[in-house]
């Protein structure tokens, strides 16, 4: 039997795409990469374990922002999965108030991990990544990481989500 042609598919615009990706609700993390003064981040909701045998995580960068060429440069990228007192953390890293770069630490207290990027202290876990694969899709970079080091908080408490277009809690019974 002939394989059918294949059509090409109807174009869908981005803001449609955004719209249905909001009815999606995500974890809350901080992409953080660099040293000192150089240091940038983002925040995300596209950050996952992609593998526990080798500890691999899966994060997703825009390769226009400020935060792509320090993890290019850098070769590693820390994930800090936020809880639910750090709504200010993730609204700075996603760049409301006008800050960029390394302005965007202040304020926080931090933690060098293994590979040299900034954990923030009190996430409810941080993942530190040595960057072990790039895959250049269209306006992204898909980040393959090799887990180096895992800090967990003392107290288990709500994770910070984010769907809907707006910042939720997720609470464990």
């Amino acid at each position: 039997m002939a394989a059918a042609a294949m059509a090409t598919p109807p174009a869908v615009d981005a803001p449609l795409l955004k719209q249905a990706m909001r009815r999606l609700a995500g974890g809350v993390v901080v992409v953080t990469a660099g040293i000192g003064e150089d240091r940038a981040g983002f925040t995300a909701t596209s950050a996952l374990s992609l593998s526990v045998d080798p500890p691999t995580m899966l994060v997703c960068v825009d390769r226009a922002g400020s935060t792509w060429p320090v993890i290019a440069r850098r070769r590693h990228f820390c994930v800090n999965i936020l809880g639910a007192d750090q709504q200010d953390v993730a609204e700075r890293f996603a760049g409301l108030g006008g800050l960029s770069g390394a302005a965007r630490y202040r304020g926080c207290d931090w933690t060098i991990m293994r590979s040299g990027a900034s954990g923030l202290a009190g996430a409810q876990a941080v993942v530190d990544c040595a960057l072990e694969e790039v895959i250049e899709r269209h306006s992204h970079a898909i980040l393959l990481g090799a887990v180096r080091e895992i800090r967990l908080s003392r107290a288990e408490g709500a994770t910070l989500v984010y769907g809907g277009g707006q910042f939720l809690l997720f609470v464990r019974s």
